[in-house]
C-alpha cells in the first residue's frame, strides 16, 4: 500500500495514474491533516508526500509520525530543490527525494525498494 499526500489536485491525479498503471495500491490524501484522519497506517507501507502543503507540511508530518513512534518509508516529492531541504528530509528518514516534475519510473523503482521489493541495494533516485 501507498499513501499518497499531495494537495495539488493534478499532481495527485496525475501521479495516482501512474501509480495504478504500475499496479501498486494506493490511498490517496489532499492534505497531511486528511492523512492522520485516515486511520491505521498498513503494515510494509511506503509514504509518498509533498513537503510544501498548506497546512501541515510534509515535513512536519514526518515529524508527527517520528513523535508518535510510525516507522514508514517515505518518499519526498517538492517542487522546492535545494540542499537545505534535501538535507531535512534524509535527517527526517526520507528514503528517496524527487523534484517536480517527478520521473515515474524512477519513482515507481524508488516504491519498491523503499517497501523492500528488489534485491538491489542501492536507492534508486533523480538526485
Amino acid at each position: 500500500m501507498v499513501y499518497l499526500i499531495e494537495d495539488d489536485e493534478s499532481v495527485r491525479k496525475a501521479l495516482q495514474r501512474l501509480l495504478r498503471s504500475a499496479a501498486i495500491e494506493t490511498r490517496v490524501f489532499a492534505s497531511a491533516e486528511e492523512f492522520l484522519q485516515g486511520g491505521e497506517i498498513d503494515q510494509g507501507a511506503c509514504l509518498i508526500v509533498d513537503i510544501q502543503m498548506q497546512g501541515l507540511t510534509g515535513f512536519e508530518l514526518q515529524e508527527e509520525l517520528r513523535s508518535k513512534k510510525i516507522w514508514v518509508p517515505t518518499i519526498v516529492i517538492s517542487a522546492l530543490d535545494d540542499a537545505e531541504t534535501r538535507e531535512r528530509a534524509r535527517k527526517l528518514g526520507a528514503k528517496a527525494f524527487f523534484r517536480k516534475p517527478v520521473d515515474g519510473q524512477a519513482l515507481i523503482d524508488s516504491i519498491h525498494w523503499a517497501m523492500g521489493d528488489t534485491l538491489n541495494s542501492a536507492c534508486p533516485s533523480d538526485s
